[in-house]
């Protein structure tokens, strides 16, 4: 079974640790988490379902310098920001002791585009302890991204690459919620979007991901961020929602070309009671064959996170050693769901 280090116990970091115990792929040795309030407990303190379990014992520590042996681990998951710059002290510090990393960061799926010579000082930190880090979730990481540069394996002549994502917002985290802006008014809307705390955080990443994989020269792109407005009144987890409030957001990332022809398009759409359209995922592929994909009612973000963090962990295990570095999804061996055991 892996041995986990696991830094960051927020909403999706809890569920990250319940879903490798529920699953049986790996125990968590040990956690870090800069909350006061956790600090010296164990880990069945804060997740109660660990009762009587080997990772229910873990620690749970205030700082990475409270790991006294970074020896009892054989890699590290980190669930704490979207943001790279953020999370890069963490990430340099586990790389020097040469621990493989699989990050939900949504800006280390593609860091190349905002924080390129962070993404250069990783790789060659990877490189110089022989160990690897990959950024990856359900979007960034797949659903937008891994998935229709996966889907174009049987193509060829590809021209434009369309990928949409509707989901309803109802059963997300609560954080989710939040993040895509839904009970705001209009004013609140545009003050948060001004600030740039509202709006999916990677879309950019996954557009210069596939055009990066499949030989596209993006010469210009740009991202839109509207607000999907409540048409009925909505009851939500975090509140009542009026008709007119933002129910969610509506955001668009669109790539062209030198010659003008747009050749990837981003759609996403998460609002809570999402109905018009229905929650869907959908793919298509405009080449020799075409590839029209769509998964009705879509897939659950958190659920689907989880997973593919912990899928992913073996992937990165089995690549790292023989090519260490800073991996994409892409550069990884396939990554497909484990069995416990």
């Amino acid at each position: 079974m892996i041995k986990l280090l696991h830094v960051g116990l927020g909403p999706l970091g809890k569920m990250i640790v319940l879903d490798a115990h529920r699953r049986g792929v790996a125990q968590v040795v040990a956690c870090v988490d800069i909350d006061p309030a956790l600090a010296g407990m164990r880990l069945l303190d804060a997740l109660p379902e660990l009762v009587d379990t080997p990772s229910g014992q873990a620690p749970i520590l205030a700082s990475l310098d409270a790991v006294s042996d970074w020896k009892a681990f054989d890699a590290a998951v980190v669930s704490t920001s979207s943001d790279l710059a953020r999370c890069a002290p963490t990430l340099r510090a586990i790389l020097g002791k040469g621990l493989p990393i699989v990050s939900t960061c949504e800006e280390l799926l593609f860091p190349w585009l905002r924080h390129a010579a962070l993404a250069a000082e990783l790789d060659a930190l990877a490189k110089q302890h022989g160990t690897g880090l990959v950024g990856t979730g359900v979007n960034p990481g797949f659903m937008m991204d891994a998935l229709p540069v996966a889907l174009s394996a049987v193509c060829r002549n590809v021209r434009k690459v369309h990928v949409w994502r509707i989901q309803d917002a109802t059963p997300r985290r609560i954080p989710f919620q939040k993040k895509i802006g839904a009970g705001l008014d209009d004013a609140g809307f545009k003050a948060r979007i001004a600030d740039g705390s509202l709006r999916h955080v990677g879309l950019g990443e996954s557009l210069h991901f596939i055009a990066h994989c499949l030989g596209f020269e993006v010469a210009r792109w740009e991202e839109t961020i509207e607000p999907v407005k409540a048409t009925r009144a909505l009851e939500s987890a975090i509140g009542p929602i009026p008709v007119g409030r933002a129910s969610g957001v509506r955001q668009v990332a669109r790539g062209w070309d030198k010659s003008g022809a747009e050749v990837v398009t981003l759609e996403f759409q998460a609002a809570i009671g999402q109905t018009d359209p229905m929650p869907h995922d959908r793919v298509r592929i405009e080449a020799e064959p075409v590839i029209d994909s769509r998964i009705e009612g879509g897939v659950h973000g958190d659920v689907a996170t989880t997973a593919i963090t912990l899928n992913a962990v073996r992937a990165l295990l089995d690549t790292a050693r023989a090519r260490p570095g800073l991996h994409t999804m892409a550069t990884m061996p396939m990554t497909y769901a484990l069995r416990g055991g």
